[in-house]
């Protein structure tokens, strides 16, 4: 399994892809094909959190008046699951490896991964 979750508007997912040769990766865009439960309880697996694989720049949470420091980690599943814009993007997944969002330190992580 090679899979990416991504946002097709988002600026930043686009810039990083492009620097990979994705040719041979499921390409999943979370706005047109929601993440699954299965989908995101592999994430986990690789994870063991899923506050890590939880956007806390999502505009959902204002829009919500959600307190993130008190959501426990059953509540990030549910609002995983809920709405889009909750996942940290991009996440490369693949059978033993996941790489979640687009900090410096992932982003350096993908290109020794892609042997860059």
């Amino acid at each position: 399994m090679r899979k990416v979750f991504h946002l097709n508007t988002c600026d930043t997912c686009r810039k990083i892809l492009a620097q990979f040769d994705l040719s041979d990766w499921e390409m999943h865009e979370i706005r047109k094909q929601p993440v699954t439960q299965e989908e995101l309880q592999e994430m986990y697996s690789h994870t063991k959190s899923y506050e890590a694989l939880f956007s806390k720049k999502s505009t959902q949470i204002k829009q919500r008046g959600l307190d993130v420091k008190s959501l426990t980690e059953n509540d990030f599943k549910e609002l995983l699951l809920d709405h889009y814009t909750f996942l940290k993007r991009p996440v490369f997944l693949t059978e033993d490896k996941i790489f979640v969002g687009n900090d410096k330190k992932n982003v350096e992580d993908l290109h020794a991964f892609f042997g860059k």
